[in-house]
């Protein structure tokens, strides 16, 4: 039996992986364009859950969210409705760069977000200040949007710490029901 070398091995996995790993590009020929301003303009609703790293789930919620945009320049106001019983609020400021990218901050957001699009695609990255227990954690969240149709948009977000995936969202937004509210 040949020998085979462990680092080659974990060095050649480590290539495989990466060349999995989805890309923005890899939504531009889609021809559906997900405008974020046009979705997230008026009441949309929300339905979600928090999976930790085994995909389990440990938190379901609800999120009720208005979005006002003047120009380039938008606020998304989000409400949390736990199953726990907890409610949250996050207040989005967006601005839509020159270039189609979007710079966003919020109240728990360290630094800035960054957004782009890709045909039905809508990717955000940012640093969150999450709360667990008596502790906080900066965690990198990834955020993956998919728009449906006019009236439904799917998100997958990672959520890592130290390069490590803690845990996952999954959400399931719908705008063609402004009436209903989580409450």
């Amino acid at each position: 039996m040949k020998y085979v070398n462990p680092p080659v091995v974990l060095l050649l996995s480590s290539f495989a992986l990466v060349s999995c790993t989805q890309d923005l590009s890899d939504y531009s020929s889609q021809t559906s364009n997900f405008d974020i301003k046009e979705y997230f303009n008026g009441n949309v609703i929300a339905w979600g859950t928090i999976q930790d790293a085994s995909n389990v789930v440990t938190r379901r919620f609800c999120v009720e969210l208005k979005g006002t945009w003047k120009g380039k320049d938008g606020i998304l106001a989000e409400k949390f409705f736990f199953d726990d019983g907890e409610i949250s609020y996050r207040n989005w400021h967006f601005s839509q760069q020159v270039d189609g990218r979007y710079i966003g901050t919020a109240e728990d957001v360290v630094g800035e977000a960054i957004g782009e699009h890709q045909g039905f695609a809508f990717q955000l990255k940012y640093t969150l200040t999450l709360p667990v227990d008596d502790t906080t954690y900066d965690v990198s969240m990834n955020d993956w949007m998919y728009k449906i149709d006019k009236y439904r948009v799917i998100n997958k977000t990672a959520i890592h710490k130290l390069g490590v995936n803690v845990a996952n969202v999954t959400l399931f937004f719908d705008k063609q029901a402004p009436l209903a509210c989580c409450e």
